[in-house]
């Protein structure tokens, strides 16, 4: 009886045991006293007290399971050591692996679900349990745009827990692989060796294999609450940090498994596609309301101004991270590239940053009244009574315009030195030549650029919507400045046959020259209609008919430069444009750049000269 009261003793402490989470020592006092009640299997009493034992033993395996689960969302080290340990001395450490994936991907399900589904009970504004009996897929549909970027930062959040887990939970056993095989090389029992090898090839080739199947199931997830909203609606800067979420979350899966993250790609791919449809069609809209407002008078900026200068071309200075600005990367001290999981693995998370991530870059590019220095101004202005500086065209009292010879009234000096201060004096500094709608073309630019850099797979259109930004401001200047009517009947008034060749192909394909839309149209037709943009109309504001006004020269002079300047930067970016364009759309590219690129030579048609 001295025994059997000593089992039951030992029961209380398996009890404590688990308590402290101590399962090796719980699960070696239960062996124990299974061994001995076999020594005294012959008493009766000892049977019932087997059966007590096995009861305690197998909801000692079902606490080890949990145990074994919570290393999915939370690796410790220590707790993880006494699982495996408890495991081994049951004799299953490969069903403790088979019961960690599916604990792994079980942790995946319910992680996305609950991330989700608080954000949805959040802006829902009430306890209503509805949504908690919703599928995933379903319930990513009742995201507002307004919680829509929290919301996915916080489910890669979670997921990157649940990967850095199964990393670090790898590293685990690699170590432990390295101090059994330095064992193993002492000498020990042969028989356990092979038994012990045998388990060590099973676990490794598990752990691999769920890499894959591990990382397909984040991106499943991630797709659905990606395509369950559609982003159109967003606001670029929104839309830009989606992008920058993914891009983060696609390195995550190359450094994780190896992946090229096909099923992120197509997903982001078809929403961006979308997006960018809407968003270059609003934009062409703006455009020409600005061209139609625009009064063509130079836009001060300073004479070292540069494109890298906007906010919008930061990207290009420096090779980084698609989410982290360059002030707030690490110092690296080593050519050697340290990768996410080593970077965090031992706190933080990669996806923080994106709440808090605030470009805080300022632009200069502004020159303060026209000139960056008071200096500089009276430099410019001195001697302003000398016609030194006046062009020899305009002291003539005709001017030869090639738009018809048409004559203009002699010009009084005092007209004259009224306007060159206005029209020629930056000209002094050097600076640039452009105008406020020349400035937005760039930045819209730099907007189009931020997203190819991103997202590589849709660069084609990107590329595309860009040369239409280019060719309608192309357009505009020639419609506003350069028309002839009485050079041709075709409707254009050209005297230049490459010039004719550019504007038919950009009238053909980009402006809608309809008044109203046809309700007998075809769809097709409609659809059509809905990629075109109307031709722009010079503001009244802006005089060409007026011999005071020199028939517009300033303007027409300003307009032309600033398609010159907007042609130079088209020409600067040649080569990263070049760099993401896929191989065979290269030819679209070649003739873009062919047939659009040397507005220069097109100078005199605008400007009448």
């Amino acid at each position: 009886m001295g025994f059997k009261k000593k089992c039951f003793y030992s029961n209380d402490s398996c009890c404590c045991y688990l308590k402290e989470e101590d399962y090796p020592g719980a699960i070696q006092l239960c062996l124990e006293c299974q061994k001995a009640a076999s020594t005294f299997k012959h008493y009766s009493c000892i049977s019932e007290l087997n059966s007590k034992l096995q009861d305690t033993l197998e909801q000692i395996e079902e606490q080890l399971d949990v145990a074994l689960s919570k290393i999915c969302k939370n690796f410790d080290i220590n707790h993880y050591t006494k699982v495996q340990q408890a495991y081994r001395l049951l004799g299953k450490t490969q069903t403790a692996m088979d019961q960690l994936h599916m604990h792994f991907t079980q942790a995946i399900h319910n992680t996305v679900f609950q991330v989700v589904l608080g954000y949805v009970e959040l802006c829902a504004g009430n306890t209503d349990t509805k949504f908690q009996k919703l599928q995933y897929k379903d319930l990513c549909t009742h995201v507002t745009p307004d919680s829509y970027i929290p919301c996915l930062a916080d489910l890669c959040k979670a997921l990157w827990e649940v990967m850095l887990s199964y990393y670090r939970t790898m590293e685990w056993h690699e170590k432990h692989d390295n101090e059994v095989t330095a064992s193993v090389s002492e000498g020990s029992n042969m028989i356990g060796t092979e038994e012990t090898n045998f388990d060590r090839g099973y676990i490794k080739k598990k752990l691999e294999h769920g890499l894959t199947r591990i990382w397909q199931d984040v991106q499943l997830k991630v797709k659905t609450y990606l395509l369950g909203t559609d982003l159109s609606i967003f606001k670029y800067d929104d839309f830009i940090f989606v992008l920058d979420i993914i891009s983060r979350l696609m390195q995550v899966g190359e450094e994780f498994c190896g992946s090229k993250s096909e099923v992120l790609q197509e997903s982001i791919r078809k929403q961006s596609v979308n997006y960018f449809k809407n968003y270059h069609r609003t934009r062409l809209d703006e455009l020409r309301m600005f061209l139609e407002n625009e009064t063509w008078e130079l836009c001060p900026v300073k004479s070292n101004f540069s494109i890298l200068q906007l906010h919008e071309f930061k990207f290009m200075e420096q090779s980084r991270s698609p989410s982290v600005s360059p002030s707030k990367q690490p110092v690296s001290t080593s050519s050697k590239t340290v990768t996410l999981f080593e970077q965090y693995c031992s706190g933080g998370n990669p996806f923080e940053i994106q709440a808090n991530h605030k470009d805080e870059e300022t632009e200069d590019v502004l020159a303060s009244n026209g000139y960056e220095s008071d200096e500089q101004e009276k430099s410019a202005y001195q001697e302003y009574d000398s016609d030194s500086d006046v062009p020899e065209e305009l002291k003539r009292d005709y001017v030869d315009e090639q738009t018809g010879d048409v004559p203009v009234k002699s010009v009084s000096r005092e007209t004259l030195k009224s306007r060159k201060k206005s029209d020629y004096s930056l000209n002094k500094v050097n600076a640039p030549i452009l105008t406020n709608t020349t400035l937005n073309v760039i930045r819209l630019v730099g907007k189009y650029m931020q997203m190819m850099n991103i997202l590589k797979p849709i660069a084609f259109d990107v590329i595309h919507f860009m040369s239409q930004l280019f060719d309608y401001y192309l357009y505009a200047i020639y419609t506003f400045f350069g028309r002839n009517d009485s050079l041709e009947s075709t409707g254009l008034g050209l005297s230049s046959s490459r010039l004719r060749t550019t504007l038919n192909r950009i009238q053909e394909s980009l402006i809608d020259l309809e008044v109203s839309a046809d309700p007998t149209a075809t769809l097709t037709a409609a659809e059509e209609r809905k990629e075109k943009v109307p031709s722009p109309h010079l503001s009244h504001l802006v005089v060409l008919t007026s011999g005071d006004t020199l028939y517009g020269l300033a303007e027409r002079v300003v307009a032309t430069e600033s398609l010159v300047f907007l042609a130079e930067q088209f020409e600067f970016l040649q080569p990263h444009l070049d760099a993401v364009m896929p191989a065979v759309k290269k030819p679209f590219l070649q003739q873009f750049y062919s047939q659009s690129q040397p507005p220069v030579n097109y100078g005199n048609q605008f400007t009448g000269l």
